[in-house]
């Protein structure tokens, strides 16, 4: 499963009970973000509290998903987890989606061979006329949040030389960008972390494991307002010319984005400043994390280059015994000075920026969570 856990909540357990059961695993392995993840947004629990909670509910193995994949557009961020789970000798893909018998194969094959050619509009959201040019090719809605992912999985799936089987499971009771926790016990992520915000702990309690209530309610927590100074003084320190040069910066959303720090209250006024019809929040917040590491177009390595492992269950210390001599990158269980310096830099400098508001080490004195 490719998973962000953020938090882990009864639809996640769901998923992970009904593909063991569906496909008699012998080990499931979860590729997760870490400190950050796809939509640029710190997770409200880190990655070692997040792996804990996904194998005390019934995880094996959980492997990072280094940042210069996981804080990406939805292809690449599913190009760089697909790649990481069929290096792990993963034989199915599961994955949630809103409509499982869609017929993903078909979008894919579909999917536009260049963006320049196809999307030369600016009033319109990538993902927007992205999902008309699909429409109008297959007659398929491609819409909903997770059957967008699903697609970005199949379609990177089509891409291995040995493609997994692809287990698209039903996704429960409410869309996943949905803020509303309603009657149900399965709520989205978001209206789980929107419910935090509000303090709404007796309905939190209804949608996630005990495990997940008791760290949400004892660890602290983090969102953009935590580094939002940090961000505020980043942009409008720099030049734009030096803001010219970070990742995936273009179209001239520079100049915005210094004028909306500029004159804005707080993390979520400056978004609402900075929007425009071109530019989703995803793609502004991602910007902004790209801003406060300082990505530069020189940097992101979407090649997967090891395999950082972040936990695992007896069930899943066996597997990487069984696996990590004939595994084609180095398997990652302790960061030295040379891994920090290296390959790891953007991820050791992620968690570094989340250590700065929690106190809580991420990297450097950090071993695999075990669970006994």
């Amino acid at each position: 499963m490719i998973a962000e856990y953020n938090p882990f909540h009864n639809g996640h357990r769901y998923q992970l009970a009904t593909a063991k059961r569906l496909t008699g695993a012998d080990v499931s392995i979860a590729v997760m973000s870490g400190n950050w993840v796809q939509r640029g947004e710190p997770a409200l629990l880190d990655k070692w509290q997040r792996t804990e909670l996904a194998l005390q509910n019934g995880l094996d193995l959980v492997v990072e998903l280094p940042f210069s994949m996981a804080v990406q557009p939805a292809h690449l961020f599913a190009s760089g987890a697909v790649n990481m789970l069929s290096l792990l000798g993963c034989d199915t893909l599961a994955f949630g989606a809103e409509h499982p018998d869609m017929d993903f194969s078909t979008l894919a094959a579909n999917r536009p061979a260049s963006q320049t050619a196809h999307f030369k509009q600016f009033d319109e959201t990538y993902p927007t006329l992205f999902n008309d040019y699909l429409q109008q090719q297959t007659g398929i809605d491609l819409r909903a949040s997770n059957d967008i992912l699903g697609f970005t999985y199949v379609a990177a799936n089509q891409q291995l030389q040995s493609p997994m089987t692809i287990l698209p499971i039903q996704r429960l009771a409410s869309d996943h960008r949905s803020d509303a926790l309603g009657d149900s016990s399965i709520a989205s992520g978001a209206a789980i972390r929107k419910a935090l915000t509000e303090a709404q702990w007796p309905a939190v309690a209804q949608v996630v494991p005990q495990q997940t209530l008791t760290a949400l309610r004892t660890q602290q927590t983090v969102t953009w307002d935590a580094f939002w100074p940090l961000l505020r003084y980043q942009l409008l320190a720099q030049s734009i010319e030096q803001l010219q040069r970070i990742y995936q910066m273009s179209e001239g959303i520079e100049y915005r984005l210094k004028q909306a720090a500029l004159e804005a209250n707080d993390f979520q006024d400056f978004l609402r400043r900075a929007k425009t019809k071109r530019f989703t929040y995803s793609r502004l917040q991602r910007l902004c994390v790209y801003v406060l590491l300082q990505v530069t177009t020189a940097v992101p390595n979407t090649l997967t280059r090891y395999c950082r492992i972040l936990g695992f269950s007896q069930t899943g210390q066996q597997y990487l015994n069984r696996i990590k001599k004939t595994l084609p990158v180095p398997v990652v269980t302790k960061v030295t000075d040379d891994w920090i310096n290296g390959p790891y830099f953007l991820d050791y400098q992620a968690g570094l920026l989340r250590q700065m508001i929690t106190g809580r080490d991420q990297d450097r004195l950090q071993h695999p969570v075990i669970l006994r």
